[in-house]
């Protein structure tokens, strides 16, 4: 039984722990969003480097950690080399699913995420290199992010809004990649708007599948069977409310606060 630490800067990784979970129902959750400095796409790379690290490095030792996944696509594409680089633990990123898309796109594929990640040469590198041949459309959009937020807290998504900022995907694609794991949290209300014949991908399953195949390796066995439960940053009393309102969907206990001073 493995002790799991899901991190994100907000309530979009709860997709990516949601897949791990289902798959791996018998391990130790616990689920990080640092919302205060949220969204990390609006961080200076260094200080998100620096301030990841030291949140992973003080998780780790005080819940003996076994394995981290870093459920943002942002903080994945800066942090990953430090923090495997300092921690004597598996680490695992996501990326936007682009290969399994190009398996199976005949028209063309959006790819729809936060504007720091449409715009990072990592990901233009990730479509050269497995959809070379595919039409891709990239649609970069921090609303999108602040939507699913609100949704997990109660507001309804308004799907006009949401056509609006999706318009010029539409009658464009047949795959969509949902490039952020805030999106998978919007998945019917996207399909709504982009129609039936629009088939969404995600990171999530793929994720999941490596942290079995982690786990199954190093064949962790370190602790008793506890409930998960989340930590933030921090929140405002009313927040914190509707917070575990939505957490509460997900199986977690009520939301503490993050030990740590501001980075």
């Amino acid at each position: 039984m493995a002790n799991i630490l899901v991190f994100d800067s907000g309530v979009g990784g709860l997709s990516v722990y949601q897949e791990i979970q289902t798959l791996l129902p018998q391990h130790n959750y616990i689920y990080l969003f640092d919302n205060k400095a949220y969204p990390y796409g609006e961080l200076e790379p260094q200080r998100l480097i620096e301030r990841v690290s030291r949140f992973m490095r003080s998780m780790v030792e005080k819940h003996a950690i076994d394995l981290v996944v870093i459920a943002c696509n942002t903080a994945s594409t800066i942090v990953l080399p430090r923090l495997r680089q300092e921690l004597k633990i598996p680490v695992v990123g996501v990326v936007p699913a682009i290969k399994p898309a190009a398996a199976i796109s005949q028209k063309a594929i959006g790819l729809i995420a936060t504007p720091a990640t449409v715009v990072r040469s990592y990901t233009h590198n990730l479509i050269k290199e497995f959809a070379p041949n595919s039409k891709v459309e990239l649609l970069g959009s921090t609303r999108l992010v602040t939507m699913a937020e609100e949704k997990l807290r109660g507001t309804a998504v308004n799907l006009v809004e949401l056509q609006q900022i999706l318009t010029p995907l539409l009658n464009q694609i047949d795959t969509a990649v949902l490039g952020c794991t805030h999106f998978p949290l919007l998945r019917e209300e996207m399909q709504l708007v982009l129609g039936k014949g629009v088939t969404l991908i995600d990171s999530g399953k793929a994720i999941a599948e490596r942290v079995k195949r982690l786990l199954d390796a190093n064949m962790v066995d370190s602790s008793s069977r506890l409930s998960p439960y989340a930590i933030y940053s921090s929140a405002t009393p009313w927040e914190g409310v509707a917070l575990n309102i939505g957490l509460a969907k997900f199986g977690f206990s009520p939301v503490r606060t993050f030990p740590l001073p501001d980075a």
